[in-house]
């Protein structure tokens, strides 16, 4: 997930900064091709890059890398830690025959590194094994035309933290479960409730300290309108999509709120009490779980018509389109997607397990678990297209025009937040998106 406030980058889906985003979608050799990834030998020293974002991510991953290399000796892997403000600009400014063979992206930029000839499908390499264990979620943000090009060891998700405490001195019924889940205007409701009670009237934090013109818009609120029946983009198209009247109407509700936000310059409105809920992702969960203990509840973000909906989605591993060793990318792949370094890299970094095992021995996200919200969202997989309101968490659009969606989309959130209309800022991010995929000519991926 990564990318807007610093624990938001750390662990979240996206690990994103905007600009080296937005240039993704213009780099390349004008179109995509065949990629010239070759089987080899299987044997031999493999070159892996990586980012370099928490400490103890770092860790893991260095000594995940230092167990391969001494479990045998026909594959050395040397590994290239990046800083995590650089990493996505190095991947974008790097020539494709110059890449590793194995490499780590952040899941929404996969697309164009695909589209730019940097990736070759895994499918081929990793065992059926590693792909049979990997969460649905996961394999959906790495797949483009039934090709897998991608496999996280972590996923994410999105829902409300509440204290206890503070709802029930309010007499605020919560939801439990997705299956009893808020509407809208029941959460709408419950603000107005808690308003009462609160000091200044504002009970509920949506992480406004970090801004809304930037991935976290997209990845915190895109929900909203998947939750509305609408979409970022469908069938090639965001006119239609984005701009429906029941998005629009959505998006009132969503501006509706802002009257009731702490603005949380401090970045502490839940820790210190001063909010009762808190919209924001499981990478909270250790913060506020300190300083709450018993007092804190997860509950999923409300449903606007179309069933509760999350985002979804981190940084994956690849390999690189030009390796001429891909059968021992693969090999190492298969290593590091195992139970043990999943569980190492998930017990570091508080996120999600990717893979079916890992995740159903986590005493986070287990049955029963205090997390368990967040696997069972994932457990209702959207895939980027057909949301439909069975399903919850939803891949952001796996497109190399994703660049241009997330700026154009993220911008006319945060001008909806400030105070725009709607309905014109939908349409004007949807005519721009739209445009831009008419002059791309769809960014389409054979």
């Amino acid at each position: 997930m990564s990318s807007t406030s610093r624990t938001y980058r750390r662990t979240a889906c996206t690990g994103l900064a905007l600009a080296p985003l937005v240039a993704l979608a213009a780099c390349g050799s004008g179109g995509p091709a065949d990629t010239s990834a070759e089987a080899g030998s299987g044997k031999g020293v493999i070159s892996v890059w990586a980012h370099q974002g928490q400490k103890s991510e770092a860790v893991v991953l260095q000594s995940a890398v230092k167990s391969f290399n001494s479990s045998q000796d026909e594959i050395k892997v040397e590994l290239k830690l990046i800083p995590e403000a650089d990493y996505t600009k190095t991947m974008t400014a790097t020539d494709p025959a110059k890449l590793p063979d194995v490499l780590e992206f952040d899941g929404p930029t996969m697309a164009s590194f695909v589209y730019n000839k940097k990736l070759a499908p895994i499918d081929t390499y990793v065992s059926a094994e590693t792909m049979s264990n990997a969460t649905d979620a996961s394999k959906a943000q790495g797949e483009i035309d039934g090709k897998h090009y991608g496999l996280g060891m972590f996923d994410s998700g999105l829902g409300i933290y509440g204290n206890k405490k503070l709802l029930d001195a309010a007499g605020v019924k919560y939801p439990t479960s997705l299956a009893d889940d808020w509407t809208a205007e029941e959460f709408t409701a419950a603000l107005k409730t808690l308003k009462v009670k609160d000091s200044d009237g504002k009970p509920l934090d949506l992480q406004e300290n970090g801004g809304y013109a930037n991935e976290w818009g997209t990845y915190g609120f895109a929900p909203i309108v998947w939750s509305a029946g609408g979409a970022l983009i469908k069938d090639g198209k965001t006119e239609g999509a984005l701009d429906t009247p029941a998005v629009v109407s959505a998006m009132k509700t969503f501006q509706s709120w802002k009257t009731y936000v702490d603005p949380n310059t401090d970045g502490n409105a839940f820790v210190k009490g001063r909010v009762a809920l808190s919209w924001v992702g499981h990478w909270m969960y250790p913060t506020y779980s300190e300083a709450l203990g018993d007092d804190l509840v997860v509950l999923p973000l409300p449903d606007f018509g179309n069933g509760p909906k999350t985002g979804q989605g981190s940084w994956a591993w690849g390999i690189g389109a030009h390796t001429k060793n891909a059968k021992a990318a693969g090999t190492f792949l298969d290593t590091l997607l195992d139970d043990t370094n999943v569980t190492a890299l998930t017990t570091a970094n508080g996120a999600v397990p990717a893979t079916r095992s890992a995740l159903a021995k986590s005493p986070l996200y287990k049955q029963g678990g205090p997390l368990q919200l967040f696997a069972d969202q994932l457990s209702k997989p959207c895939g980027d297209n057909d949301i439909t309101k069975s399903c919850v968490a939803v891949t952001r659009p796996v497109t190399a025009g994703y660049p241009v969606i997330t700026s154009k989309f993220s911008e006319a959130l945060n001008s909806i937040y400030g105070g725009a209309d709607p309905e014109s800022a939908l349409k004007k991010a949807a005519r721009a998106i739209d445009q831009d995929f008419s002059d791309n000519a769809g960014y389409q991926i054979p």
